[in-house]
């Protein structure tokens, strides 16, 4: 499948070719809008990754022509803003899906799966089990059992990457390269405090130490 991604932040634009790129995808980067509206109207394109605030013509007119002109290719919109009333013009403009900055890219890539299923009439979401754990990576759901657990959008982005390499040890390099945002120089550290809570919501056996290497998601008993 082809990707093309309109995002004016070289550093990210190329993050996000990248990363893409290795999860199978063909992408192109353009980084402004007349470009990116020349692009997409001219390629065939299975997704566009879309900024808002760009040079030459914004994310919104951008989004707006294409659907005027009755291409109907998905649309994930990127901004810096955050409020309703951006997402609500976003969403008015005909765009598909909607992620604010800063971003983890587990989330990103979710997000385009979801919208390329969505597209192609794909069967039901993948929902990874271990034990009595049910992990919706598509639906964004957790359970224990038939008890939902409520995470949040970073809890659920290092469960997710720990589910997609159970039994596997995952260094929390690993985890900040894929969950963080990519300009992240932080404490590696909160790693750990994520990690701490999310044994604290699911349970303290279901995440094991293994030190120097990780950790390691293990089947709950």
């Amino acid at each position: 499948m082809r990707l093309l991604i309109v995002e004016d932040e070289k550093r990210l634009a190329l993050s996000l070719a990248k990363g893409l790129t290795a999860e199978g995808y063909a992408v192109d980067v353009v980084h402004d809008g007349i470009d990116g509206l020349h692009r997409a109207s001219e390629g065939t394109y299975d997704l566009v990754v879309l900024d808002i605030m760009l040079p030459g013509m914004n994310g919104y007119r951008v989004c707006s022509t294409l659907r005027a002109a009755g291409n109907e290719v998905p649309i994930l919109m990127l901004t810096a803003k955050d409020g309703e009333y951006d997402e609500a013009e976003g969403l008015d403009t005909g765009a598909d899906d909607y992620l604010t900055k800063p971003f983890s890219y587990v989330v990103l890539v979710a997000r385009v799966k979801a919208l390329l299923r969505r597209r192609g009439g794909a069967g039901p979401s993948p929902v990874h089990t271990l034990g009595d754990l049910k992990v919706d990576t598509a639906a964004r759901r957790v359970f224990r059992g038939e008890d939902e657990v409520t995470l949040t959008a970073k809890e659920f982005a290092v469960l997710e990457q720990l589910v997609l390499r159970a039994g596997e040890v995952v260094s929390k390099g690993d985890i900040l390269e894929h969950v963080w945002d990519f300009a992240y120089e932080g404490d590696p550290n909160i790693v750990e405090v994520y990690v701490s809570t999310l044994r604290r919501k699911l349970g303290a056996a279901l995440i094991k130490t293994v030190r120097g290497a990780g950790y390691r998601l293990e089947a709950p008993r």
